[in-house]
């Protein structure tokens, strides 16, 4: 397949969107798995050779700048195992995440350039569940070791949510170090950065009927009666644009300034994943630490019209984790988000840690308010530019529901695999904007949510041996901590035995080559000559 990227290109953003997605996973990140033996007798794949680390960190930190995802929990969860489908939380119809950045430590990876992996993403995205590799990513691995950081622009891949939004010059930066002989004490071992000038996403909904007329769509409910849901249907009418677009909040279309969107962030934002060894103090050793950060100066929500919202970011969130191989001795350190909600110079209020959550009502005027303009109204104001009468006969069909995610917590003891010590992981997400359809809008076959908007998603692991990590290495000669993983006995130190592994390979690399060459070449049928 043309254009198809390395693995070593795709893992990264793959274990961000799951990460970010399902929340603080445990066990190893995802690397290639070690290769077991067929039989008990035969030899490991590879052996060391040399001086070897000593200390074992297994980390990773990622960030997300926003997450759309349209239908939230109405895709059902496939799985391989059976039954398990029906215990799986539900996925969105489509999702897709910008500017992904990705840190990763592990000491246990079987191949050396898995070792350390820093990656700067555009997007990632998911149809059904179903998550295409995407490209245009930078990626840094290391071994070898890398003394400088690479950076560039990104080019976002096209995706089935194109026309919904519009996505501003995207720029990363990526850096992976690990040394041959102290293994992960270095500076900094994976630290990953991107940064996006400007976003708007959602400029429809596209599962909410795109005509004005809804006649015989919204049916009377426990809560709406047939007289009002006429009034519903015919203050619709009056609106300038679909219900799909807001009545005409919304453009329908992509827009350059961001003007006809649900949300825009129309300053630079940045997302930041690093992952380190700290010292501990009173120990010689070291605990691993993973941090993510985010910077975003604020946020509009309904750019351009009169009912515009404006959040204010006045505290960045940092989400930090750190573990010393101790449960007594680690932490997760937040820094949770202070945002101010205000319209029309108005404060509508404050999300922060006691107050997570703010409803804003979407209303149609009944009729006989037509005075007002062809605009719904929403929270406070009116499509007139003026606050809302305390008379004003309306009906809210929606809500604009504002919420900072609580942070997410996970321990867990390591036993044996790959050592003895302690996991720590969280997750945090700066904001969620949902829209959310009430009783009055009795369309059928509404979910719970018809759109999710996330900005700041963020996740961080850590995982240290008892005791913390050790800074060394072994002398020539002496066995390391894990010398035989598989457990079978290990490979005789002769000339012989070493030169029949990487002749193997060789042959086995030359063969699938010479077939690859031969499937590419143009089939041509030969003539016969009749004499």
């Amino acid at each position: 397949m043309r254009g198809r990227p390395p693995l070593v290109l795709a893992l990264p953003a793959a274990v961000v969107m799951v990460a970010l997605g399902a929340g603080p996973a445990f066990g190893v990140p995802t690397t290639t798995p070690v290769p077991g033996p067929v039989s008990p007798g035969q030899p490991p794949a590879s052996a060391a050779n040399g001086p070897q680390p000593l200390g074992h960190a297994v980390g990773d930190a990622g960030g997300g700048l926003a997450v759309v995802r349209l239908l939230p929990n109405s895709t059902p969860t496939t799985s391989i195992l059976q039954g398990l489908q029906d215990e799986l939380p539900k996925q969105p119809a489509a999702e897709a995440g910008f500017g992904l950045s990705s840190a990763q430590a592990n000491s246990e990876a079987y191949l050396s350039y898995e070792r350390a992996i820093a990656q700067a993403s555009p997007l990632g995205f998911a149809v059904g569940g179903n998550a295409p590799q995407t490209p245009g990513a930078l990626s840094q691995t290391a071994l070898p070791d890398n003394p400088q950081a690479t950076t560039g622009g990104l080019n976002p891949p096209s995706t089935p949510l194109d026309s919904l939004l519009k996505v501003g010059l995207l720029n990363g930066s990526v850096h992976a170090r690990w040394s041959e002989t102290t293994g992960p004490c270095v500076d900094t071992i994976a630290d990953a950065q991107t940064s996006l000038a400007d976003l708007s996403l959602l400029n429809a909904i596209p599962n909410l009927p795109n005509v004005t007329d809804l006649t015989g769509l919204i049916n009377p409910s426990g809560k709406l009666d047939q007289g009002t849901a006429n009034q519903v249907v015919n203050s619709l009418k009056t609106m300038t644009a679909p219900l799909s677009q807001l009545g005409g909040l919304l453009s329908g279309k992509q827009t350059t300034d961001g003007k006809g969107s649900l949300v825009s962030l129309p300053n630079t934002l940045s997302s930041r994943s690093v992952v380190k060894l700290v010292d501990i103090p009173g120990s010689p050793n070291k605990a691993v630490q993973s941090t993510s950060t985010m910077q975003v100066a604020g946020v509009k929500i309904l750019a351009g019209t009169p009912m515009e919202l404006d959040i204010n970011v006045v505290s960045q969130p940092t989400l930090q984790v750190t573990s010393t191989g101790d449960p007594k001795t680690s932490s997760v350190n937040y820094t949770a988000p202070v945002l101010q909600v205000v319209q029309g110079g108005k404060t509508l209020g404050t999300l922060d840690a006691a107050n997570p959550k703010l409803d804003v009502p979407i209303g149609v005027p009944l009729p006989g308010a037509d005075q007002l303009g062809k605009l719904p109204i929403i929270g406070g104001m009116l499509p007139t530019g003026g606050a809302l009468p305390n008379d004003l006969k309306k009906i809210d069909i929606g809500v604009l529901r504002l919420q900072i995610a609580e942070l997410d917590q996970k321990t867990q003891a390591i036993k044996g695999q790959p050592f003895d010590g302690f996991q720590l992981g969280a997750t945090a997400r700066l904001l969620d904007l949902q829209v959310l359809p009430t009783d009055a809008l009795g369309l059928p076959n509404l979910p719970s949510a018809l759109a999710q908007v996330t900005l700041g998603e963020q996740v961080a692991r850590a995982v240290a041996p008892t005791g913390g990590v050790v800074c060394g290495s072994t002398t020539p000669g002496s066995p390391t901590s894990n010398p035989n993983p598989q457990g079978s006995p290990p490979l005789a130190y002769t000339n012989a035995a070493y030169a029949t592994i990487p002749l193997f390979w060789t042959g086995t690399a030359l063969l699938l080559t010479g077939v690859v060459v031969v499937a590419a070449l143009p089939y041509r049928r030969q003539r016969r000559n009749n004499s």
